[in-house]
């Protein structure tokens, strides 16, 4: 995933790009402590992956569908959320004291590959730390990835 371009490449096992999403990352920019809303960087892997089967645009809140599918009615009764939809590949870093362990754990930080309304712009880093996704492109990739799968933020 490139910070720079705001884009994220599926890589087959050969190292060939299979598919280039855009993405917003943090508005913040970049940074792996605690609290820091920045997207972290380095070397992480998806560790838990949720929404198997749901429908697009299904709502999750505490990575849990809530019942709810977004729409524009819904989203203007809760300006407040920030909205998690479709999708989560939720991240865990690999390198210690980095990504990974005490104030710079991406696990701990809930940093996850995630749906958001397909109103909110691509390409601009605006997210609170995780990376958006345009809901059809993370529904598409959510069918590629697997529990372990690596995942390089630069």
């Amino acid at each position: 995933m490139s910070l720079h371009d705001q884009t994220l490449a599926l890589l087959d096992e050969s190292g060939c790009v299979v598919a280039s999403y855009p993405v917003s990352t943090a508005l913040n920019g970049v940074g792996e402590q605690n609290g820091s809303g920045c997207t972290p960087k380095g070397e992480h892997y998806i560790r838990a992956m949720m929404g198997a089967g749901l429908p697009a645009n299904t709502v999750f809140r505490a990575r849990r569908p809530t019942g709810e599918i977004y729409s524009p009615e819904l989203a203007a009764s809760h300006p407040e959320r920030d909205w998690i939809l479709s999708r989560i590949l939720w991240l865990c870093g690999l390198e210690l004291e980095k990504n990974r362990g005490a104030d710079v754990d991406t696990f701990r930080r809930f940093i996850y590959i995630h749906g958001t309304p397909d109103t909110e712009p691509m390409g601009l880093a605006l997210s609170h730390g995780c990376v958006r996704m345009r809901n059809a492109d993370v529904v598409e990739l959510f069918d590629f990835a697997r529990p372990g799968m690596p995942v390089t933020i630069r």
